[in-house]
């Protein structure tokens, strides 16, 4: 395991691509230590040594070490497998006939859980990303966005979301699925915030957190409720009454032990390098390759380009990993990749002139 600071290029070595990455954006790729970690685990499971206990004190590091990464106390900390599930939890929230405002084109994954509210009166209002700090009103209830658009890497502008939301007294879940890991934002700034790990955290699926401002939980029924989600989780497997964590815990989905146990290993390797320098590589990479399309620079390391017809089939067979999304290629960049990454995929965008038009 790591100690201490530790530079992009000093970790490089814990991964092991054998194509050319640029898909962080869909799956990220595991350092070794985690692959190593699970693996053990693994064994340990087959030989009747895996202990459960054990993996207890897994996720409680890992909720730890993500609460330092986003800025919050552990206790407004829940961890959970999926972020969907999370979403939904504050759909139900919303009270009937309210408003939820959200970003056109927004990830379903966020935007489903409140159009299944439509039922009770709901109504869910889309407006351009650019526009949604500007669209917050009396009337709406809630924001549900994306710090980073899954699409094509577009952030909102959180200080005025932030502002927005408080002015009108709307909540705001915040899906920050596609920014931590990369982007220091502060979490505690809204009301709930939702995160897979299986991106930009490195982690496998089945590993999500969501955190809960003081004072935000008290509309949210944990409807997924378990033992995990107890006052003393030992205590809570059997029988009533109802007998809830008192913080953050008490939205906690049961783990699934050994998703936890690499996206520790992950998150560990993550906050040492910190999100500072993470941000400053891979932003610079993708700001590479945007002058090397004739675009402007941004502030993603999501790279959105042109209408691009079967570009990303073409990138894989000269072993290149990107992804098509909204009918444009996408290419992401994190701590695993460099300049030779660069270099090989400006090589293989030569000549397509779809690539400028985005």
């Amino acid at each position: 395991m790591m100690t201490g600071a530790a530079t992009v290029a000093g970790v490089r070595g814990q991964f092991a691509p054998e194509t050319t990455y640029l898909n962080t954006a869909s799956l990220g790729l595991p350092p070794r230590q985690a692959v190593d970690a699970t693996s053990a685990a693994v064994r340990r499971w087959q030989a009747g040594d895996f202990r459960t206990a054990d993996a207890d004190a897994v996720v409680a590091r890992a909720r730890r070490r993500y609460a330092d990464l986003v800025g919050v106390p552990a206790d407004e900390v829940a961890v959970g497998a999926n972020a969907s599930v999370f979403a939904g939890l504050v759909a139900h929230a919303v009270p009937d006939g309210g408003e939820v405002l959200t970003a056109a084109g927004e990830f379903t994954s966020l935007l489903f859980p409140f159009l299944a509210q439509q039922g009770r009166g709901v109504r869910v209002r889309e407006v351009p990303l650019h526009a949604l700090p500007a669209a917050v009103g009396p009337r709406t209830d809630l924001v549900a966005v994306s710090a980073v658009q899954s699409a094509d890497g577009q952030l909102v502008d959180l200080d005025a979301l932030a502002a927005a939301a408080a002015a009108a007294g709307a909540r705001v879940l915040l899906d920050t699925t596609q920014a931590v890991g990369w982007l220091p934002l502060g979490a505690g700034r809204f009301d709930y915030t939702v995160c897979a790990g299986y991106k930009w955290l490195l982690g496998p699926r089945g590993t999500c957190f969501f955190t809960v401002r003081p004072g935000a939980g008290a509309g949210l029924v944990p409807s997924a409720a378990s033992w995990y989600a107890g006052a003393d989780p030992a205590t809570s497997l059997y029988g009533g009454p109802l007998r809830l964590a008192a913080d953050a815990r008490r939205f906690d989905v049961s783990p699934v032990w050994q998703s936890w146990i690499a996206q520790e290993a992950s998150l560990e390797l993550v906050a040492a390098v910190g999100l500072p320098r993470l941000h400053a590589h891979a932003v610079d990479l993708a700001n590479r390759l945007r002058a090397a399309c004739g675009l402007p620079d941004g502030d993603s390391p999501i790279v959105s380009l042109g209408q691009c017809p079967r570009l990303a089939d073409r990138l894989a067979r000269a072993g290149i990993t990107a992804s098509t999304r909204a009918g444009r290629l996408r290419l992401s960049f994190h701590l695993y990749n460099d300049v030779d990454d660069l270099a090989r995929v400006g090589e293989a965008l030569a000549g397509h002139t779809c690539v400028r038009s985005g």
